[in-house]
This record gives C-alpha cells, sequence and structure tokens, in this order.
C-alpha cells in the first residue's frame, strides 16, 4: 500500500513538472519583450554565421596580438620587451590570458577565432538583452536597436579586438550587480579592466552605487575582492619587474596619436597632443561626473555632498541597520551607462572600436529621456 502510494505522488510530480516545462514556452511567448529577446538571439546568430562565412577579415590588431601572447609564452616577463607591429603592450595582463587561451584553442588562425568570436558576439548580445528585460525601459520592438550596428559587428567577428571581451565581462558585472550580486559583481568588473582599461569609466558611478547598497564593511570587502583579482592577475609580472608592468599596463596618460582620433579629428594635432588639452578635458570629466551625481545620481539624498555627510555619520553611528539597500534596476543601468557615456564625451581620442564602449547603452539613455519616440 505504501508502494502505490508513493508511486501514485512521484507520478503526481512528474505530471507537475510536465506541465510546468510545457506551460513556460507559451508563458515566455506571452511576453513580447521575452519572445523578441529570444528571436533577436536567433536571427542575429544566423547573421553572424553569414558575416564570418562570406565578409573578408580585416587586419588590423590580430596579428600584434598574437606576436605580444608569444613573447609572454615564451617566458619573457618584462612589459617592456612585449611588443608587436602596432607596438608595445599597453594593456593589462587579464589580456594576455584571455588571448593565449584563443591562441592555444586556435592555433593562432584566423577562422577558428572568428567563430569563437561570433559565439562571443552572441554571449554579449544576450546579456545585454537581459540587462534591458530587467529594467523594462524600452517597449519591445525597440530591442531590435541594440543589433542594428554594422560596426558593432564587424568589431567582433571582423577585428578580433580586446573590446570584446572587456565589453562583455562589463555588462556580465551589470547584470550580476542587477540582482544584487555585487561582490560577484565587482569581482567580474575587475576581470574587465584587466583586459582593457577603459572599464573604468564605470567606476565613478559604481562607487556611488556601492556606497548607496552597502555598508563600510561591504564596499571595502568588495573593493578589496577586486584588488586581489588584480593582483593574481598580475602578480608574475609584479614579482619580475613590477615598474614595468604599472608604467605599461595602468598608464592613464597615454598620448593616442591624432590621425586614428575620430571624435576630435578637427582639432589641430599640436592642441590635441599638448597636455592642457587634456588636463581641460580631465576637468569638463569631474565636473560632469559632479553635476549629474548631486543632481541625478543622489538627488533623493539631497545631493551629492549631503549623500556623503550621511554615509559618515552612518559609519560613526554603532547602527548599521539602513544597509544593505536593495537599489531599483533602472537606477543602477541608469548611473552606470551614464556615467561611462560621460567619460565618452570626455575622452580625448576615440577609435573606431570604441564604439563597442557604449553602443549598447544608448537605445538606453534615449529612452530614459523625455524625447519623443521619433526623436529618439
Amino acid at each position: 500500500m505504501a508502494v502505490k502510494s508513493s508511486a501514485s505522488a512521484h507520478a503526481k510530480r512528474s505530471r507537475r513538472k510536465d506541465d510546468g516545462a510545457s506551460s513556460l514556452i507559451p508563458k515566455l511567448l506571452k511576453n513580447p519583450k521575452t519572445a523578441m529577446a529570444l528571436a533577436l538571439l536567433f536571427i542575429d546568430s544566423l547573421l553572424i554565421s553569414f558575416i564570418i562565412a562570406y565578409v573578408p577579415y580585416t587586419k588590423i590588431d590580430w596579428d600584434a596580438y598574437m606576436s605580444q601572447v608569444s613573447g609572454f609564452l615564451g617566458g619573457e616577463r618584462d612589459y617592456k620587451n612585449l611588443k608587436g607591429d602596432t607596438g608595445p603592450l599597453v594593456y593589462p595582463a587579464g589580456f594576455l590570458y584571455v588571448y593565449s587561451a584563443i591562441r592555444y584553442i586556435t592555433g593562432g588562425q584566423v577562422f577558428p577565432a572568428q567563430i569563437l568570436f561570433g559565439i562571443l558576439y552572441i554571449i554579449n548580445l544576450g546579456i545585454v538583452l537581459l540587462i534591458y528585460l530587467k529594467t523594462n525601459v524600452l517597449p519591445w520592438w525597440a530591442l531590435s536597436l541594440i543589433c542594428l550596428s554594422k560596426r558593432v559587428h564587424s568589431i567582433f567577428v571582423l577585428r578580433l579586438f580586446n573590446d570584446c571581451f572587456a565589453m562583455t565581462l562589463l555588462h556580465a558585472a551589470v547584470a550580476s550587480i542587477l540582482h544584487q550580486r555585487w561582490h560577484l559583481g565587482l569581482i567580474i568588473f575587475s576581470a574587465a579592466v584587466s583586459i582593457k582599461m577603459n572599464v573604468l569609466l564605470y567606476a565613478p558611478p559604481l562607487f556611488i552605487l556601492m556606497l548607496k547598497a552597502m555598508n563600510i564593511s561591504g564596499v571595502i570587502s568588495a573593493l578589496a575582492g577586486a584588488a586581489l583579482v588584480q593582483i593574481v592577475l598580475g602578480l608574475p609580472f609584479l614579482v619580475s619587474y613590477p615598474t614595468a608592468y604599472i608604467s605599461c599596463a595602468f598608464n592613464l596618460g597615454r598620448v593616442f596619436i591624432h590621425f586614428w582620433s575620430v571624435n576630435f579629428k578637427f582639432i589641430p594635432e599640436p592642441i590635441f597632443v599638448s597636455k592642457e588639452f587634456a588636463v581641460s578635458l580631465l576637468i569638463a570629466h569631474l565636473l560632469l561626473l559632479s553635476v549629474f551625481a548631486h543632481y541625478k545620481w543622489c538627488k533623493h539624498e539631497g545631493g551629492l555632498f549631503n549623500f556623503f555627510c550621511s554615509r559618515i555619520r552612518t559609519c560613526l553611528s554603532t547602527s548599521m541597520s539602513s544597509w544593505p539597500k536593495i537599489l531599483k534596476k533602472e537606477h543602477i543601468a541608469t548611473t552606470m551607462f551614464a556615467g561611462n557615456f560621460i567619460g565618452i564625451v570626455c575622452a580625448r581620442s576615440l577609435h573606431y572600436q570604441f564604439y563597442s564602449w557604449y553602443f549598447y547603452s544608448l537605445p538606453y539613455l534615449l529612452w530614459r529621456t523625455p524625447f519623443p519616440t521619433l526623436l529618439r
């Protein structure tokens, strides 16, 4: 009798599982945004396959990447000696590990690497679509705007730039933070920085969000985790040639070649390379961040100054019951994307591949404005 009852209960549970699985697809399709996201992933997968198969690859930095990786795999640990045909290596250590893995998988051949980057493109698109679905800012049809950039497709599968890995990890960090996984998000964020330093443009708004969401011990532990990632990844170079590694991989004062600049091409070269121009852009960057932080990001806390004062008072008091806080997903994404875009506006030099740094945030930012849909 007991066996019969157990079998009957098991059968009921199995039916419920089957019913749940069979009802999952209709539920997904009932949500037009989810259905649209799945359709876009499928269509873009086909498009990526077509591009790889029929559009000629453009040689830009791949050979330089492979040369730099060859030096690293050959045992070189002095960053000043890791060079390619486009110049010395200027990316942190995470770049070397990623492209060493790519070289191992592809044998340094372009075509299999394109397939790998095609997969990366779809993964990145999936993460971005998840961010848009979670924040629920765009109408369902506007999600298609995320897939309409010819240049971004080219950056991923025809150019094979390291920006692709850096931004995929950055988007993964944003997605983790949207799910309130702050420590995990900071670790992924640090991994993205280790591939390309442009990700640091997200750091100021991210820090403000951390102060809002976590108590001081949480902020310190999250930052310590991010710092640990940098130390572990850079350890072979920090032990051998620390000065060369830090000065080359984290060179914040590097001057880009005027010829390749896109955004300030109209500025005469003597002005473009001048220290005064760089300082002016830095001041503009800091001012814009301060204005947005005061009037937008910390608006409900009474402004930036009041926000910092309240956090200091909280840290000095014995009561920490008001933290951690659950921040709205829309606030997190808006703050992160706007902070990055401010950095883009104030960047001294943008190259064509840098479009991947902010393209995916443009529809989101436009739909956070009061502009009419047609103007957006």
